[in-house]
């Protein structure tokens, strides 16, 4: 499935210094895939071989173990990989997410998948409530990442998962995203900056975009596998002008967005997540994977007709991740409007153009 998988995402050269992490990341969502076809539920259930191979590998906290000392570009390799062969894992939950807010916090996190919870609370008698929505993978990890935010301050802690407290959902895909209501002694949560909860969205809207290209990607090379080996009228359908301009189509929607996440991820290796141009970057890129996802999709799932649709073919396990990914962290429209208040803050709208913040 490497049709359109180039740039930061896939080596182009024979002198990629990442060819080993890549063939790495692609051997281990392979053998996942292949061993998941066929086998799709609604809810996702999690693909505990694959945890085991990531955790074996060193890809499961790649970054948030100081000692491998990989960054966000490595990091990118391992989302997209693991997400183009749509891997029923909290991969950046764990590491991007969890694992770097564990560290940041001083807090001794557990082994195996751990996740994020994101909500407001409020503080009376010493203790933190609130509740949490759309939290993912929670059934499947070992902890739970509390970040509470307050009027002036924000709390993380590690919370346990009492089952009378979760009320149990999931997304177009059917990954779990679970409702968490959680009440906690004040003094087993850190204090950490307000500024953490917005690392903490940015990292999060950053691996999304990330893994929307290898959802995307997947797609894409699904349907030119599809045209070419289906024929009609004693010809392959790729042969059909029509199709071609679909084909067409899919690549430079997936590639206009590719090119925006590659800013996102670079801007992330150059700077770090906390600052204005990474924060620029990712809003960029979220708005252009948003908007690849619907033609993209649509284009496939024409392209391959009914049979796109059913649990048995891997092409609705890709699409529907891409679309519920794309309004995880933010929505394209909020995004979009982001970007457009950034412009009119600017001094000049054309150093935002060009990334001259």
């Amino acid at each position: 499935m490497m049709a359109f998988s180039s740039g930061a995402f896939a080596g182009d050269t024979a002198d990629d210094e990442h060819a080993e992490l890549r063939q790495l990341v692609d051997d281990i969502g392979r053998r996942s895939f292949d061993a998941r076809i066929g086998q799709r539920r609604i809810p996702e259930q999690f693909d505990a071989q694959l945890w085991r191979n990531l955790e074996e590998t060193g890809l499961a906290r790649l970054t948030s173990t100081a000692d491998l000392g990989a960054g966000p570009g490595e990091l990118a390799i391992a989302l997209w990989g693991i997400a183009r062969h749509a891997g029923a894992v909290p991969l950046a939950e764990t590491d991007a997410l969890a694992g770097w807010l564990g560290n940041l916090a001083g807090i001794e996190l557990p082994e195996g998948p751990l996740t994020v919870a994101i909500a407001d609370a409020t503080a009376t008698r010493g203790r933190i409530r609130g509740t949490a929505t759309g939290v993912p993978w929670t059934r499947a990890c070992s902890a739970v990442l509390l970040l509470a935010r307050g009027h002036e301050e924000a709390r993380v802690g590690v919370v346990d998962i009492n089952p009378a407290e979760l009320a149990e959902s999931h997304n177009l895909a059917g990954e779990p995203r679970d409702r968490l209501t959680f009440d906690v002694a004040a003094d087993e949560l850190a204090v950490v900056e307000p500024a953490v909860a917005d690392e903490l969205a940015v990292r999060g809207a950053w691996c999304r975009c990330v893994q929307v290209i290898g959802a995307l990607d997947a797609a894409a090379a699904m349907s030119v596998a599809h045209t070419r080996e289906r024929t009609q009228f004693g010809r392959s359908l790729s042969k059909f002008q029509s199709v071609q301009h679909a084909l067409a189509a899919i690549a430079g929607d997936v590639e206009r967005a590719r090119a925006a996440t590659m800013l996102a991820v670079a801007a992330a290796t150059d700077y770090g997540f906390n600052c204005g141009e990474t924060e620029y970057a990712v809003a960029v890129a979220r708005v252009a994977a948003g908007r690849a996802v619907r033609p993209v999709t649509t284009i496939a799932h024409q392209l391959h007709g009914a049979i796109g649709v059913t649990a048995e073919h891997p092409l609705s396990s890709v699409t529907l991740r891409a679309q519920s990914w794309s309004n995880d962290y933010g929505t394209t429209p909020g995004y979009a409007r982001r970007l457009g208040r950034m412009a009119l803050n600017a001094a000049d709208p054309w150093d935002l153009v060009i990334g001259n913040l």
